[in-house]
Formats: structure tokens, C-alpha cells, sequence
């Protein structure tokens, strides 16, 4: 199945819930617009921006399609896309992966891993995620699967050690891509967020001539805690971009489209599904198109 075909199954749900709401509808009553939109998880700050924006184009253009001035809306609320891999592929980096318990990270490393090797990169894993001694082992899985060797220390190691030797090792063996796990944590724990923290600025004193970046992996099906987390993350440790996974199989994708106009942090990868090959990069236009396929 192309990436496209993906992209719209996996957001099947999200439009199904939008379109339903362009029957009997008028451009001075949008409510049934706006239970569409907060059930999709867009947001109250968002919808209401997005309601606002589409009731003055629609008194403007009268005989224009709803879905299209609703289209061209949230197109508006993205920047301009840019692929994340191809910016890997330039230079030496290490991915920091950060994100609650559940929400995809050591399946997004073990992802993101193959898309970068399969373009060439050289690639380590780290398994800064001490705490379960499953998550070393799902992270060895991967990197047994697509051959890609694993930094590990044993479980209840500390985290910013096993990240220098993470390094120390990328740099003897002159790895491109250095993809650092971490445990997952609530976001609203201060002692766990302290800690990953210290791994960052371990990272940060180690790195030399690699680039860092930060990683936030974000699970679709939360909604608008999605964003809460985010936020947090974010204040803590300066979040790059975000990695949404999960969009299969839930009705709250727009939870992209908040976060964007929200916080304005790109979401710079997107999963769809539990395949190796289900996870690409964030395209603004492609996943706007798939929101509103047949729409028009």
C-alpha cells in the first residue's frame, strides 16, 4: 500500500466525524462543525479560531464548498513542511526520544532507525531506558531485526551514564545517527523530569561535532492530554519536533492540528500503523488532503 492510501485509512475515522458535519449547516450556525472539530480532538482554542476564520470566508465567498474553506483554514495553521530524514541525512546527530509511558518511543526508534539506514546512515541505539528490563530487550529486538547494535547497560543503570558510553562508542566507531531511548515518564513528575534533564545535559557536554535533537513521541489516541504533554515536555527540555504514532484506528487526529496551532512545535513524523514501514515523514499538505479526501 503506498504512503498516501496509509495516511487516509489511518485518518478514515477523524474524517468520517468532519465530513458528517457538513449536512444542514449554515454560515451562522456552525455548531454542528464544532462538535465535529472537539471531537476530533482539535481543540477549543483551535476550533474556535478555525469557526471564526471559516464563518468570515464563507460570508465572503457564499457559494464556496464548506470543506474547502475549512481546508484552506487548517492548511494555514501548518508552516511549511520539511522532511526530518532528509535533515538527518546532512551531518552527525543524536535523536533524543522523550515521551510518557505507552506512546510508542522504542517502536519509533527502531522505525525511524530503518528509514535512516535504509538511506545509508550509519546507525547506534542506545537503551537509556533503564527501568524495565523490557525495554532493553524491545529495543535489542529491533536492532537484531533491522541490524543495528545496541548500547546497553545492565537495568536500574543510570541513565546519563549509559548515554555517555552511548556517545563514547558512537564517536570511536564514527556512527552518523545516535537514537538515545529513555524511560518513559509522567510528565507531571518533577524527580523524573529533573532526570531526564541531567541525560540531556550529558548529551549536550559529550556531543562534539553531532547535532542534537529532541524527540517527543506523542500517542494520537490521547487527544488533548496529547497536548499537556507536549506543553510540559517542552518547558522542560526545548522540544524539536514531535512524533505522532497511533493515528490508525482513532477518531482524535486532530490532535496534529492542535498541537501545531497550539504550541507551534512541527510535527515532523507520523505513524499509522504497527508495520516497519508505517512511519514517515510529517507532510502538512499530504495529511490535510487525506483529512479531507473526496471532500471537495
Amino acid at each position: 500500500m503506498k504512503w498516501f492510501d496509509k495516511l487516509k485509512q489511518g485518518l478514515e475515522k477523524t474524517r468520517a466525524l468532519i465530513k458528517r458535519s457538513f449536512s444542514s449547516i449554515s454560515a451562522e450556525d456552525l455548531e454542528e462543525l464544532e462538535i465535529a472539530l472537539l471531537s476530533a480532538d482539535v481543540g477549543p482554542k483551535t476550533t474556535e479560531k478555525l469557526l471564526e476564520e471559516v464563518r468570515e470566508n464563507w460570508k465572503l465567498n457564499p457559494d464556496e464548498k464548506l470543506s474547502v474553506l475549512l481546508k484552506n483554514s487548517i492548511t494555514s495553521l501548518f508552516p511549511p513542511s520539511f522532511d526530518i530524514i532528509n535533515k538527518f541525512l546532512q551531518g552527525k546527530w543524536i535523536i533524543l526520544v522523550i515521551g510518557v509511558n505507552g506512546s510508542g518511543k522504542t517502536t519509533t526508534i527502531g522505525k525511524l532507525g530503518k528509514l535512516l539506514k535504509d538511506r545509508g546512515k550509519s546507525v547506534v541505539f542506545v537503551a537509556g531506558d533503564t527501568f524495565r528490563a523490557a525495554a532493553i530487550e524491545q529495543l535489542e529486538i529491533w536492532g537484531e531485526r533491522i541490524n543495528i547494535p545496541v548500547v546497553k547497560h545492565r537495568e536500574g543503570a543510570d541513565p546519563g551514564a549509559v548515554a555517555f558510553d552511548g556517545l563514547k562508542s558512537a564517536k570511536a566507531r564514527n556512527i552518523d545517527i545516535v537514537i538515545v531511548d529513555t524511560a518513559g515518564r509522567l510528565h507531571t513528575k518533577y524527580n523524573l523530569m529533573e532526570e531526564l534533564k541531567k541525560v540531556k545535559r550529558v548529551i549536550e557536554r559529550e556531543k562534539e561535532d553531532y547535532q542534537l535533537y529532541t524527540l517527543l513521541v506523542i500517542d494520537a489516541t490521547m487527544g488533548q492530554n496529547a497536548i499537556n504533554q507536549a506543553r510540559m515536555f517542552n518547558e522542560a527540555l526545548k522540544v524539536d519536533g514531535i512524533a505522532v504514532t497511533k493515528l490508525d484506528g482513532t477518531a482524535k487526529g486532530g490532535v496534529v492540528i492542535s498541537i501545531v496551532s497550539e504550541l507551534k512545535l512541527p510535527i515532523v513524523l507520523v505513524g499509522v500503523g504497527e508495520g516497519i514501514d508505517d512511519m514517515q515523514s510529517f507532510n502538512s499538505i499530504e495529511f490535510v488532503d487525506a483529512l479531507f479526501w473526496e471532500m471537495n
